[in-house]
């Protein structure tokens, strides 16, 4: 069987996918059936699988991920991100909409120790969502905001979908690191556009704290919390900056990484034992990553052996699409494959298809990841199965919200996480210009 294998295999995949078949067992089983049909030797297949696993597993820059993990752990177990988020409530206390605001940039700080959306989702469903809910904000605006600014999580680095798109397509780790600091920057900043012009458009979304409120704030403690918040900017600024400034390799600046959280998680009384309860959450979160990508990678060598790469890449060159055209109806297949699955699991499937044909198309290789990541995002919002949305539901402590109401505040920044996007298909150097210049 030639190229045409792609095809057959692509909507098996979907149909497992549809009955419910774990996303990674979907892939694998897939790929061995896919290569079985070229070679009509289940020896192959087998063997295909087993050498695929091994030369995934040991790439060695794969160690970012367990390492960017348990920084991420750290800091949260830490409670640096709860200081760094009610530090921030005390900073914004004239703006109209101050938790919420507080809540985006506080995600976008997170994001940059964390680089998973779920893991923001999840950490600001527990700090942010109860003091809204305490000062009287609308169940939408605020399970919207958290929802939301969680996007960022994958845009900001260190994103573990920035590396494995990385991974994916043999390109720079570091380069797509910088290239995300601009538009998630813009995207950041239009989540705090949004939320100020909310709460002044619609007073009762955001209700203005009484003076009792901000009074107890002056008298509080912010020893701890100034502690917390200036080692995640530390933490940030050796990450980034390390990077930036060519110090590390992403392997290293991770390495450092983790330990300048647990430095951090020292200080604000962390011990062996909240520490080896990181180690093994970032270890649970890992395994099913790195399980992922041994299928991904097995499926990437199906569509190189059949061929059906150069067949898909014909057929879209062949077209008479313009770039745009092709832009726009990858952008329709993520969104789609966003409501069945993970932002990774696209990645998986999409990337070895999606950025050869790009690549052919003449779109500049890094503006069409961080576009292509802005879209998978958006796609974890993305009615009626968000990723994001069902992870906020789960983690917000109200057992009276409904998924209806979360979907309704996250609209609109699925909107905006789109208009960035095309942003970055009009405007290309928003993402390529600051690694062009660095690397």
């Amino acid at each position: 069987m030639g190229p045409e294998v792609v095809f057959y295999s692509f909507a098996i995949l979907i149909t497992l996918v549809l009955i419910g078949v774990h996303i990674g067992i979907a892939l694998g089983v897939t790929s061995v059936l896919g290569v079985y049909l070229i070679t009509n030797n289940v020896d192959i297949a087998l063997s295909t699988l087993g050498t695929t696993a091994y030369e995934s597993i040991r790439n060695h820059a794969l160690a970012v991920i367990p390492l960017f993990m348990l920084m991420g752990e750290i800091i949260s177990r830490s409670g640096s991100a709860t200081d760094l988020y009610m530090l921030c409530d005390r900073a914004l206390r004239k703006l109209p909409g101050r938790l919420a605001v507080a809540t985006v940039i506080g995600n976008t700080a997170f994001a940059a120790v964390s680089g998973v959306a779920i893991a923001s989702a999840a950490t600001f469903s527990r700090i942010a969502y109860p003091e809204m809910r305490r000062m009287g904000y609308k169940k939408s605006y605020a399970l919207g905001v958290i929802t939301g600014s969680a996007c960022l999580g994958m845009l900001i680095p260190p994103s573990v979908l920035m590396i494995i798109w990385a991974i994916l397509t043999e390109g720079s780790v570091g380069a797509l690191f910088i290239a995300g600091i601009i538009p998630g920057l813009l995207l950041g900043l239009t989540f705090v556009g949004y939320c100020v012009v909310a709460a002044m458009l619609d007073p009762s979304n955001a209700p203005a704290a009484d003076q009792a409120h901000d009074k107890q704030l002056q008298q509080d403690a912010v020893g701890s919390e100034i502690i917390g918040a200036l080692g995640v900017v530390t933490l940030i600024l050796v990450v980034l900056g390390g990077l930036w400034g060519g110090i590390f390799t992403p392997t290293e600046a991770a390495g450092f990484g983790v330990l300048c959280s647990v430095l951090i998680g020292w200080i604000k009384g962390m011990r062996k034992q909240a520490f080896m309860d990181a180690i093994y959450d970032a270890g649970r979160s890992t395994a099913p990553i790195m399980f992922l990508l041994i299928a991904g990678s097995l499926y990437a060598r199906l569509l190189a052996m059949s061929g059906g790469i150069n067949l898909i890449q014909d057929m879209f060159v062949g077209s008479g699409l313009s770039v745009i055209g092709i832009m726009l109806i990858m952008t329709v297949v993520w969104l789609l494959l966003g409501v069945l699955i993970d932002s990774i699991s696209v990645a998986l499937i999409t990337a070895p298809i999606f950025f050869p044909i790009a690549v052919a198309a003449g779109f500049d290789q890094i503006a069409f990841a961080i576009y292509a990541i802005l879209v998978i995002e958006a796609g974890l919002l993305t009615p009626p199965v968000g990723l994001l949305v069902f992870t906020v539901k789960a983690a917000v402590p109200d057992s009276s919200i409904t998924l209806g109401e979360i979907f309704k505040g996250a609209i609109p920044y699925w909107i905006m996480l789109l208009t960035v996007a095309l942003s970055i298909l009009a405007f290309p150097e928003l993402a390529s210009w600051l690694p062009n210049k660095i690397f």
